[in-house]
């Protein structure tokens, strides 16, 4: 069996701290061991530009965040480790795929539709202050996925979409030129990722300014935990574990029998001070090591440097063949080549989307829209019988491609495809001439 390649892009925009770690980096490097699994990492600095215009920034972050992975044990010679804009393969597929994304489905993208809705509440023009490079986004992100066949994408709920758009873009480009040049990938959604509480007890953020960061000296890290908010509660009393962001940084840490005796403790009433210098004690315990190591990176960032370098050849010994053959499909060719038969071109006649009628085990009947590549398009709701399914189905055969707003009224319909690929199933269909059978 083929290994799974799973991808994970990391934004060069801030400085990392210990909810980083927790949620993101220590369950990705323990990830990366798995056997069957090629992981790729890569440090995502052209998406950092949409929202950092501050250079020196953009290039502090990418030290600190590559520093950081590598010490906290990504081994860049069992994973693809590399810098986004070192690999141009990345832009110029943007540009391959923005030439078949629909604009319908960018607009539907929710971090435009989230700053169109903010300007519009505030009065401004829907589009002010909102660049392309913001509306763009999900195309970029696309190519990043389907340039190296990631099969697997692990994102949070509200990444999903961004998934999806790239299959939809993939599965565009491949219908368009006539293969499988790209696997589509899927999101693995992140159910259990660790959600540490900052120094005020709301989710740490940089934007609640409530981070500890991961690698600061022993003393600021103790300063910053003995600075916990905690409730009023005094020695002797016992203390709830629920609710408690002390307990919560303490139980990402430690071991299941330490926070089984600091639960007991908890009940018996321990001083919150003796509390934070337990915690103190089992975060920089795990850290500390790391912190040895991640200073030594960051007093040689030429390390760092020529392991990126080295990291960006091997991803480019896949990207470069790909976009090879890419530019071969579009059209993008040497002129001293042959050009392909249009005769036989001509006598080939393209296979096109299909309806089929058929009867479910519940005893109703229903159609679906297939893609020419078996892909259901549709699904429509369970009839009665087969002459409401047939009369529905002679409705779409007598309007054509016009037919999409009455399907998007029959609310009962299972929408399992892009409204853009529908449109184009359906126009295909019809300039065919194609049997509803």
């Amino acid at each position: 069996m083929a290994n799974q390649r799973v991808l994970t892009g990391i934004t060069t925009s801030g400085t990392p701290h210990l909810g980083n770690y927790a949620g993101a980096i220590r369950p990705a490097v323990a990830a990366s061991r798995q056997a069957g699994v090629e992981s790729f990492y890569f440090l995502a600095d052209y998406h950092a530009l949409i929202k950092v215009q501050d250079p020196a920034r953009v290039q502090q972050s990418t030290l600190e965040i590559a520093a950081s992975w590598l010490a906290c044990g990504l081994d860049p010679d069992k994973v693809w480790f590399y810098r986004q804009s070192d690999i141009p393969e990345i832009p110029e597929l943007t540009w391959l795929l923005t030439c078949v994304a629909g604009k319908g489905l960018l607009n539907r993208a929710h971090a435009y539709k989230a700053a169109v809705d903010k300007n519009t509440a505030e009065g401004n023009d829907a589009d002010a202050g909102i660049t392309a490079g913001l509306f763009m986004y999900p195309v970029l992100m696309a190519a990043d996925i389907l340039l190296f066949g990631a099969h697997k994408v692990p994102v949070g709920r509200d990444q999903v979409q961004h998934i999806e758009m790239a299959r939809d873009f993939g599965a565009r480009f491949n219908h368009l030129y006539g293969k499988a040049y790209f696997t589509l990938p899927e999101a693995a959604i992140e159910e259990s990722v660790a959600t540490l509480p900052g120094l005020d007890g709301r989710k740490m953020s940089k934007s609640y300014d409530n981070t500890i960061a991961l690698f600061a000296d022993a003393a600021t890290l103790k300063k910053q935990i003995m600075g916990l908010l905690t409730d009023s509660k005094a020695p002797g009393e016992p203390k709830d574990t629920e609710g408690s962001a002390l307990f919560q940084l303490y139980q990402a840490f430690a071991t299941p029998e330490q926070t089984a005796a600091m639960r007991k403790a908890f009940a018996e009433g321990i001083a919150w001070g003796d509390a934070k210098q337990q915690l103190f004690a089992v975060i920089d315990a795990e850290i500390a090591p790391m912190r040895e190591r991640y200073n030594a990176l960051m007093a040689d960032p030429a390390r760092i440097e020529a392991i990126l370098q080295a990291g960006a050849a091997k991803a480019r010994a896949i990207a470069t063949p790909l976009l090879r053959e890419l530019r071969h499909a579009v059209g993008l060719r040497n002129l001293g080549t042959a050009l392909p038969s249009q005769s036989h071109a001509s006598n080939e006649k393209p296979a096109v989307p299909v309806f089929k009628q058929y009867r479910e085990k519940d005893g109703k009947f229903y159609f679906k829209l297939s893609h020419a590549n078996g892909d259901v398009l549709l699904q429509s709701k369970g009839f009665d019988n087969p002459r409401e399914a047939g009369a529905f189905l002679a409705k779409i055969k007598a309007e054509g491609k016009a037919a999409w707003h009455a399907l998007k009224e029959v609310s009962e319909l299972a929408e399992l495809a892009e409204e853009s690929h529908v449109l184009d199933a359906l126009e295909a269909l019809f300039q065919d001439a194609a049997e509803i059978g």
